[in-house]
């Protein structure tokens, strides 16, 4: 059974204003004062307009506090791409790694750079107790671990950063009809196109992929699949399948990047050993 759900456009978060520096403190404070209410009145008058509650600005403080630090970051090294250590959610970054593809079997081109993103708590509630006797050097070699990891319900999220600039939502959906449809045959069998193309069909036409851009593909609780593209939920789909079948290409036999699935074994081991 595959259910599907397709929610409203979210509203874009503004970023945060860069902290005051020196002399300039006072005069900064101010700017950013009369700007917040200037964003005040337009949010009251947005919020009339269409008869929805008036939501509250932050207060200066907040806004000035978030720029004090730059949320910290890994790069992947070939293409500079950057992550963030631990996401929204509070799923910390496992590995980072690379989607290459061949054109005409001759060139190589780099199409995005990933990183798989887990939280601690939900990989010791899942799998502690059945490796707690196992050492960190024996679960770097067990390959059950990870069949584990695909199998249960834990929830996960593989973020995806565009590297090739000529990317487009067409040959992404190509792309991943072609690999999600063969993982799918691999664990399903043969009666699996109509959970392909519920899951393509979610990349339209109108969504497009610049450089820089960002696809974060998620599992949830109860195996639902959750498909954002630049911040924005544009549907999500239950299937265990699914769900196991998009994560097998990036931790599973055959991944699209062996030496990142081999980082993301080894830290989900140290993590249930600490």
């Amino acid at each position: 059974m595959v259910s599907l759900r397709f929610p409203t456009a979210a509203i874009p978060r503004l970023p945060p204003s860069q902290a005051p520096n020196g002399v300039a403190i006072a005069a900064t404070v101010a700017a950013a004062a009369a700007a917040a209410a200037a964003v005040a009145a337009s949010l009251t008058l947005t919020g009339k307009s269409t008869g929805r509650p008036v939501p509250h600005p932050a207060p200066l403080w907040a806004s000035l506090s978030l720029a004090d630090a730059a949320a910290p970051s890994s790069v992947e090294p070939r293409t500079g791409a950057t992550f963030p250590t631990e996401a929204a959610v509070g799923r910390r970054l496992l590995g980072i790694g690379l989607r290459k593809t061949s054109v005409l079997g001759l060139k190589s081109i780099d199409v995005y750079a990933f990183g798989v993103y887990a939280d601690d708590n939900d990989l010791k509630q899942q799998l502690k107790e059945k490796y707690s006797k196992f050492s960190v050097s024996e679960l770097k070699g067990n390959g059950e671990l990870i069949n584990d990891a695909l199998e249960r319900d834990i929830p996960m999220t593989v973020r995806l950063q565009i590297v090739y600039g000529r990317l487009s939502i067409r040959s992404v959906r190509s792309a991943f009809e072609k690999s999600v449809g063969s993982r799918l045959q691999k664990f399903g069998g043969q009666d699996t196109k109509e959970l392909l193309q519920s899951f393509v069909a979610v990349f339209k036409d109108e969504y497009k992929l610049p450089k820089g851009s960002v696809i974060e593909l998620s599992r949830e609780s109860n195996h639902v699949l959750k498909i954002c593209i630049e911040g924005e939920e544009v549907g999500s789909i239950q299937s265990k399948l699914l769900c196991k079948s998009l994560l097998d290409l990036y931790i599973g036999d055959d991944p699209f990047d062996e030496n990142a699935k081999d980082d993301i074994h080894e830290n989900i081991a140290s993590i249930l050993k600490s």
